[in-house]
């Protein structure tokens, strides 16, 4: 079993910044790729990032490339997103998830997901 919690959340201003964390328990982390979702009142959940077992390959959405960077510390079995030049539209519940890609079914074990609120 694993077991993924979330944290970092909270408010920010608009161009502010956040950095969400991720810990990892139960099997082994650092054979896995790692990924962030999100989620929006009313809106289906979305593709955030992701990135490899080595922390060597991420992929972004279009949408905060350039502003999110995801990381990953394997001793430390902790996934981070950077979060950076946030807009309201950033606003969502934030999950991290194991697996890789743009689809949510390549993911097996989801975290409960933070809040992040992004005020204008």
């Amino acid at each position: 079993q694993v077991q993924l919690v979330e944290s970092g959340g909270g408010l920010v201003q608009a161009g502010g910044s956040l950095r969400l964390s991720c810990a990892a328990s139960g099997r082994t982390f650092s054979g896995y790729a790692m990924g962030w979702f999100r989620q929006a009142p009313g809106k289906e959940r979305e593709f955030v990032a992701c990135i490899n077992w080595s922390g060597s390959t991420t992929s972004y959405a279009d949408s905060v490339k350039g502003r999110f960077t995801i990381s990953r510390d394997n001793a430390k079995n902790t996934v981070y997103l950077q979060m950076n030049s946030l807009k309201p539209e950033d606003a969502a519940v934030y999950y991290c998830a194991r697996g890789y890609g743009y689809q949510q079914r390549a993911y097996d074990y989801w975290g409960q997901g933070t809040q992040v609120t992004v005020s204008s």
